[in-house]
């Protein structure tokens, strides 16, 4: 997991233009990609997505890599039953991105390995697709994101909610002041138990997997099966569900609204439902202020009732609470200038984030997610951590790109 990828390599990727990379595919060659992480997430959704579009993105697969290796297996079938590909099977990262059949990647690992390994692969000269949240940390944020800039690779994050249909109608009707002035924004996001239970209960064995990999850059310690599998309830490996799932909640908010930066967040949150070994968090609620209105994000393990997502406009209220594509629902009852009854968002068209992401592969456009989105989206959630850790107000400085009490 720690190999160190080729100096030469590493420039070389680095240095391609969009021009010379280009040239290299030709209009008519395959891109290849790669899955850098092949759990639930990476198999059957963002592989799934991009097998099914593989033939219109012209692309296919030369290698897969995961550190678990049943996990791994499946998704080398997977490309073999749906692509009549063989795959090749990786354990460690580094190796797929020294690749030259690899021209672009999707990260779907744990959190805690994702800024570093999007790094990574830029430095290589790989393009990519990256989970969420793309950092716990604003030293590897920053790093990252700074890398990204400083670069000529096409990177999407993976907050795929942007791309709806649904979501780009709202973003144009909203911005254009279809509702008036937004002041408030609104989620309550609950289950009956914590999403992380799932994962946790999964059996896996010291020589299935890289224990030491997994930690990544995390404090050596004694093999634990439950924190391999059920990482997301583990802090130090996610932070809860104000950073992993709230993610989805605010980059749609910033999408949106089109803002970028909250200015100041206040948290609180323990576990008052779970008491187990899980460090993670099981209710939370956090308020960030923007420039403008305030956000309220909410999630509580115990129930599944109460669940809804709106933004609160002068001329009506916006229900964003159906996320399956759906067109979100204008409400005008209650409203201080209030919009025709039987008001609707405009429909729009847009493509599959995947999609997306393997069009901008070939034109060099930027994707309906950029890097600047994952920096967004990541300060919005550290900020809400760090104003659960330290009990206090925190305020976010865009100058100096610093976190401080206030």
């Amino acid at each position: 997991m720690n190999q160190q990828l080729p100096r030469r390599g590493v420039l070389a990727g680095a240095a391609f233009s969009a021009l010379s990379y280009q040239r290299i595919l030709g209009a008519n060659d395959r891109v290849g990609v790669g899955l850098i992480g092949c759990g639930s997430r990476g198999i059957r959704a963002l592989l799934k997505d991009a097998l099914e579009f593989r033939e219109q993105a012209n692309v296919h697969f030369p290698a897969v890599c995961d550190i678990w290796r049943q996990h791994r297996e499946e998704a080398a079938a997977e490309i073999k039953t749906k692509a009549s590909g063989d795959a090749k099977q990786l354990g460690a990262y580094r190796e797929l991105l020294a690749m030259k059949e690899i021209d672009a990647v999707i990260i779907a690992t744990p959190d805690h390995q994702h800024a570093t390994m999007l790094t990574d692969a830029v430095r290589a000269g790989k393009d990519a697709y990256c989970e969420k949240p793309l950092a716990m940390e604003m030293k590897e944020l920053l790093l990252c994101v700074d890398t990204v800039r400083k670069s000529d690779r096409v990177v999407q994050m993976g907050t795929q909610v942007r791309s709806l249909p649904s979501s780009m109608a709202a973003r144009k009707f909203v911005t254009a002041g279809g509702m008036g002035k937004v002041f408030k924004i609104e989620q309550e996001r609950n289950s009956v138990k914590p999403y992380w239970f799932n994962y946790g209960e999964r059996t896996l064995q010291p020589d299935d997997t890289n224990w030491k990999a997994f930690l990544f850059n995390r404090k050596d310690r004694p093999w634990d099966a439950k924190q391999h599998a059920g990482w997301f309830g583990y802090r130090e490996f996610s932070r809860g569900p104000h950073s992993n799932l709230m993610v989805h909640f605010i980059d749609l908010v910033h999408h949106i609204t089109g803002v970028t930066m909250p200015k100041r967040c206040v948290t609180l949150g323990g576990s008052f439902r779970y008491k187990d070994e899980y460090t993670a968090p099981d209710s939370v609620e956090t308020i960030l202020e923007y420039d403008g209105f305030l956000v309220r994000y909410s999630s509580a393990f115990g129930t599944s009732a109460g669940n809804y997502l709106k933004f609160f406009g002068t001329k009506a209220t916006l229900d964003a609470s159906n996320w399956n594509g759906k067109p979100f629902v204008l409400e005008t009852r209650g409203a201080e200038e209030p919009l025709p009854a039987g008001a609707s968002i405009p429909e729009m068209e847009s493509d599959n984030h995947m999609l997306n992401w393997l069009k901008c592969l070939r034109s060099r456009q930027q994707p309906n997610a950029p890097i600047d989105s994952g920096y967004s989206h990541s300060v919005a959630v550290i900020l809400s951590d760090e104003a659960l850790i330290r009990g206090r107000r925190v305020v976010f400085d865009p100058v100096k790109r610093a976190i401080r009490e206030g």
